[in-house]
């Protein structure tokens, strides 16, 4: 019998007796909310819902293909040149490759597991997958797009770009252990050990394999988290938020907090920014830095990727480096 596979089977069971619990946990929450909510909070919570898995899904299913498209073609030896970089030059020379992939959040956490299984350096790997949703030319562009009207379009491209990377960077720095095993949960640490072997139709195989089951893993994370994302909108008035306009670091710290409640796309929570015109350009920048670095469905996505300590320095580490950021772009631009 693998030894990786019968030293897996507790850690299998384990995360199917939590998801288990987690699910009848929603079904009761949502049994009761429908219960006591009113018609129009109800269409709210299935709208909302619809939206963000109708959203996310397509973008899961390319990164799971962009994944399996790695394993498939790119050759291993390249994943190893780029691994032997040394660590400072690695990081941001990975990071900056997305700029190249116009991939969303939800693509670029299985393209990062891959990246990080065929010898990239965990740290390298985390930056990639924080800096594409946010540096990559269709994001950039929305972003342009989103703030054109109110003459702020260039700061914003920049302003975003910039903090991007260096949150990407930073938490990279700081999440990254130094190799897979530190970061990446038991069970996909060995997944595809052998995908360069064997024939293009049995490799072919194997990669829609894993692309298949990636897919539906994390679709079913995405749902989860959709699901919170809809409940918390519908429990926490938006009057709430937007009463911490008027102070700078309360604005940054509320739309960072909406930003992760919101679960957006980050191909499209620009125009969602722009149109929060009482919060100042700095809290809006947090929202467009911060969410596509964690959410509520990016929280599932992770801690079915890694492990749970490096789940909570990314977030940690990502919050810290956005608030300084907007809060120093702040400064800059009042």
């Amino acid at each position: 019998m693998d030894v990786s596979l019968a030293a897996g089977s507790p850690a299998r069971s384990r995360r199917r007796v939590t998801w288990t619990f987690l699910w009848l946990g929603a079904l009761g929450a949502f049994a009761t909310f429908a219960l006591t909510a009113r018609a129009a909070e109800l269409q709210t919570f299935a709208l909302v819902l619809e939206s963000i898995v109708i959203e996310a899904l397509p973008f899961i299913l390319l990164g799971s293909l962009v994944s399996a498209g790695l394993s498939l073609f790119v050759p291993g030896r390249l994943f190893e040149w780029i691994g032997r970089l040394p660590l400072r030059a690695q990081v941001p020379a990975v990071a900056l490759g997305g700029f190249a992939f116009p991939v969303c959040e939800c693509a670029s956490v299985p393209v990062a597991k891959q990246l990080i299984r065929r010898g990239v350096h965990p740290s390298a790997g985390i930056a990639f997958m924080l800096a594409a949703p946010v540096v990559n030319p269709i994001v950039l562009l929305t972003t342009a797009i989103a703030f054109s009207g109110r003459g702020f379009a260039v700061q914003m491209v920049i302003a975003r770009a910039c903090l991007g990377l260096a949150t990407a960077i930073t938490v990279g720095f700081a999440s990254g252990g130094a190799d897979p095993q530190t970061v990446l949960r038991a069970a996909d640490r060995h997944e595809h050990d052998h995908d360069q072997e064997g024939t293009l139709a049995v490799r072919a195989g194997a990669a829609l394999q894993h692309a298949v089951s990636d897919f539906f893993s994390m679709g079913r994370m995405i749902v989860f988290g959709a699901t919170l994302a809809a409940l918390f909108q519908i429990a926490v008035s938006q009057s709430t938020v937007s009463s911490a306009a008027r102070i700078p670091t309360l604005a940054i710290l509320a739309m960072m907090g909406l930003a992760f409640a919101l679960s957006l796309c980050s191909e499209a929570d620009a125009f969602v920014a722009a149109s929060f015109v009482g919060f100042p350009l700095a809290a809006q920048l947090a929202f467009l830095t911060f969410g596509p670095v964690a959410d509520f469905k990016l929280a599932l996505l992770y801690g079915g990727t890694f492990r749970r300590d490096v789940v909570l320095r990314i977030v940690f580490v990502a919050a810290c480096v956005v608030t300084l950021g907007s809060t120093a772009f702040w400064w800059f631009v009042r």
